[in-house]
């Protein structure tokens, strides 16, 4: 049987068809787990968070119709999910993951966990997007699936049928050029 569309799937989570949760799981569930997996480490609690993220669509649907960009609504709720478990279970002992995409990015990004650094984190976020979407897609894409999906460099370099080295170096150069762009528009590390 071939995939439900997206747009089937959300308008039967806006009638309110419990059914919507199984085509949700059928067609994202490997990839939603993929995800709180790469975070997470642990494949009960990736399960877990694919459970709870059915949930908040059934939750968030409506009033939010995310047509369009379905699959992304839902990996941001697992992603998010699988960081507060990770957050919660970990207080003490960060990944070797976790840490090395923080230590690639901290050289831009400067971290603070003061009331200051929330205000700025929208700020933030928007010049990130901005900077985006001057990328070529390629580039763009890569430094996504990093640094919001997570994925090894490894995994990126089969996706994308490019070395590892390509990648690294593309990795390096977007963010170099994150690093300018910020600069540029004011944001100081």
């Amino acid at each position: 049987m071939l995939p439900i569309e997206d747009e089937i799937i959300i308008d039967r989570y806006i009638v309110r068809d419990e059914k919507a949760i199984s085509y949700t799981a059928d067609k994202y569930g490997k990839q939603l787990v993929a995800i709180a997996n790469r975070i997470c480490d642990d494949l009960d609690i990736a399960e877990e968070c694919e459970n709870d993220t059915y949930l908040r669509a059934w939750n968030s649907i409506p009033p939010h119709e995310p047509r369009g960009y379905f699959f992304t609504f839902l990996a941001k709720i697992t992603r998010n999910l699988a960081l507060d478990r990770y957050k919660e279970s970990n207080r003490l002992k960060r990944s070797a993951t976790i840490v090395e995409l923080t230590g690639e990015l901290s050289e831009i990004i400067a971290g603070n966990d003061d009331t200051t650094a929330n205000a700025e984190s929208e700020e933030l976020k928007n010049y990130i997007n901005s900077f985006l979407r001057t990328l070529h897609k390629e580039k763009r894409n890569v430094f996504i699936r990093r640094y919001w999906y997570m994925d090894s460099v490894a995994e990126i370099a089969d996706r994308y049928g490019i070395s590892e080295g390509k990648v690294k170096t593309i990795l390096f150069r977007v963010r170099n050029g994150l690093k300018q762009y910020l600069k540029k528009e004011g944001y100081y590390i």
